[in-house]
């Protein structure tokens, strides 16, 4: 097992700053509990990728997203040779995440606690660990990888627009995303596989959840669990504006998935069937490719919650 102090990857712009400047008292915390805490700041997107890849060649094995889902997610990446190694079987060598909700959305976080930080904080210092699954995302140009959700279609518009212009107004921004985006509301030809089952409708959002938050406290899907081995699938068929106002603000409870026009599943292996690249939100951020499958990747790390 590794000797090595936990390793803290903070981002000091998540939540508006609100980071940068709360981070140090956050992590005080954790050192007054006795844990040995080293701290590498990001100094823009996608750089927590590149120093978890560092450290975790350095021999690091335990880490903590300072941040919001973004950090978390740009952590999972970074560790994508270890998730994709007979390493994470081997005793010993398990990789760990916790974390220190200092963001925007914290979305994973709020499968198991409502407390935030302080719960946090708790459970990384009383050594609290779970196995997550991790669903890697392989697409055109290579793999991604994530521990909330992807989205594709009204989701991910909905999160470019969040991101660009109400970013500084936190969860709520996500609600403002909603009501820019209904305006330019329309529906595409869906077409994917899931365990080998033919899906075909059009539709106005994909989403494949491996936790039931997104946005902060919309609950996109109310039985998803992060451990069981399986992805939740929800499927917005062609509605309204009108129709999606109404059923808006049903995600804040998950009881949006009992309204007709919205289907669910769950699938291991997912394959699609896009013709080029499209804009996916993977844990509140957008990129853009072209997917051809998503894979559950069973227990593939411990997260401190």
């Amino acid at each position: 097992m590794s000797s090595l102090p936990l390793l803290a990857i903070v981002n000091p712009a998540a939540g508006g700053g609100r980071c940068g400047r709360e981070c140090g008292e956050a992590i005080a915390q954790l050192r007054n509990r006795g844990l040995d805490v080293d701290v590498w700041y990001t100094q823009h997107a996608g750089h927590g990728t590149e120093l978890v890849a560092k450290a975790y060649d350095e021999g690091y094995r335990g880490f903590i997203a300072v941040g919001g889902d973004g950090t978390s997610y740009e952590i999972v990446n970074g560790l994508s040779r270890y998730l994709e190694a007979d390493e994470a079987d081997e005793p010993g060598e398990r990789c760990t995440l916790g974390f220190l909700p200092l963001g925007t959305g914290n979305s994973f976080l709020r499968d198991f606690t409502d407390r935030g930080a302080e719960y946090a904080i708790e459970a990384i210092g009383d050594g609290h660990r779970r196995p997550c699954d991790v669903v890697r995302v392989t697409h055109d140009t290579g793999a991604l990888y994530f521990i909330n959700l992807f989205s594709c279609g009204f989701i991910a518009d909905v999160c470019t627009t969040a991101n660009n212009h109400f970013k500084r107004l936190g969860a709520g921004g996500y609600g403002l995303g909603v009501v820019a985006e209904v305006v330019r509301l329309g529906s595409q030809p869906l077409s994917f596989r899931a365990d080998g089952r033919e899906w075909e409708q059009d539709a106005i959002f994909l989403s494949v959840c491996n936790s039931q938050f997104t946005g902060g406290n919309m609950q996109m899907a109310p039985f998803a669990n992060a451990g069981d081995g399986q992805a939740d699938i929800v499927v917005a068929g062609a509605m309204s504006r009108r129709t999606l106002l109404m059923l808006f603000p049903k995600i804040f409870s998950g009881k949006h998935i009992h309204h007709p026009l919205i289907t669910t599943s769950r699938a291991r292996h997912i394959e699609f069937d896009f013709e080029g690249p499209i804009d996916v939100m993977l844990d509140g951020e957008v990129v853009r490719v072209r997917p051809l499958q998503l894979d559950v990747l069973e227990g593939a790390i411990d997260v401190c919650v």
